[in-house]
């Protein structure tokens, strides 16, 4: 009797050191692409039973990388959904959230997708250059977001001050899109995937009104464009929006910043290989639940290999090597 007892005890202790980890995704706002894509990913992980995945809608990538760095712990790791730059500037502590304290324990998974930076206003704003948006109503995005940021970089690197315009707002894509069909706003800035539907849907109603969508463009050998790229170096890039996504009269030249998933280095390097194995096999199954997710690639992930002061996490780093991806 005394034998099976201990017998029992052991499995019991066996079952609770194979429990899988628990890994909670900080994704974004309902209706946002993040939102999307961090409920596919858990549900693909969950199926896969490599970690038990719980989305959790946030603002957005400065929240998740807080989330990240302050509530992990107790056998429960946040991995994040962010931009490039977020990581970037949360891990050198030069955005003031993570002043005092850097988010030094995020570790690089995989790259999910390019998010551009739209300048959207309508052809009958007469809006054609960055340096026309003074003396305009012009929304820089929610306050403190990536948006925000490299708003007033590409601002600065047209040498355009917020001071100049008639009126600043600093509004969510939604409400931004919602102002300008309105005629209360005549621009907004908005970095995200693309397409972005509330973007699509802006077209459509300007459509309707004898108008159109216009993206302001970004020459990527301007002055402006060097700036933002001198600031992240290898974190943003030339991109060009075909004009069939928006309905523009042209593509449209600008640039993009990478979107990229972050996990804790707490992470056990197993659950973390486990993810990458999960994901890249099923990647099929991801595209299909979100369209942003056509530019998720191992070979994506690869290219940023060593762009990043931000470390690869070990398991990551593991399966791009079985991979034959990096060295």
């Amino acid at each position: 009797m005394k034998r099976a007892l201990v017998l029992i005890g052991l499995l019991v202790l066996g079952l609770g050191l194979a429990q899988k980890p628990r890994v909670a995704i900080g994704t974004g706002s309902t209706g946002g692409v993040f939102f999307y894509y961090g409920t596919a990913l858990a549900d693909i992980l969950n199926k896969a039973g490599v970690v038990e995945a719980q989305p959790v809608q946030t603002g957005g990538s400065y929240d998740n990388l807080q989330l990240l760095r302050d509530r992990t712990g107790g056998g429960t790791y946040y991995c994040a959904l962010t931009t490039t730059d977020s990581a970037y500037l949360a891990y050198t502590g030069e955005e003031p959230r993570f002043k005092e304290r850097p988010a030094k324990n995020q570790r690089v998974l995989f790259y999910m997708y390019p998010s551009f930076i739209h300048i959207v206003t309508t052809e009958k704003s007469g809006i054609k250059v960055v340096q026309d948006l003074k003396g305009k109503r012009v929304s820089t995005g929610q306050p403190g977001s990536s948006t925000e940021n490299l708003a007033l970089l590409v601002l600065q690197g047209a040498g355009v001050k917020p001071e100049t315009f008639a009126k600043r707002e600093r509004l969510p894509v939604a409400e931004g899109a919602k102002a300008l069909a309105e005629g209360t706003l005549d621009a907004f800035f908005w970095v995200g995937g693309v397409p972005t539907g509330s973007i699509v849907e802006l077209s459509q109603t300007l459509a309707r009104k004898g108008d159109r969508v216009h993206l302001v463009p970004i020459d990527p050998k301007s002055t402006t464009a060097q700036v933002v790229m001198k600031r992240f170096p290898g974190l943003v890039d030339p991109y060009r929006v075909p004009k069939s996504v928006y309905n523009t009269r042209t593509d449209v030249p600008g640039l993009a910043t990478g979107n990229i998933v972050v996990c804790p280095d707490s992470l056990p390097a197993e659950a973390a290989y486990g993810i990458m194995k999960a994901v890249f096999e099923n990647l099929d199954t991801l595209r299909t639940a979100v369209a942003a997710a056509k530019d998720t690639s191992l070979e994506a992930t690869a290219k940023l290999y060593g762009k990043l002061p931000i470390p690869f996490h070990h398991g990551a780093e593991r399966y791009l090597k079985e991979k034959g991806l990096i060295k």
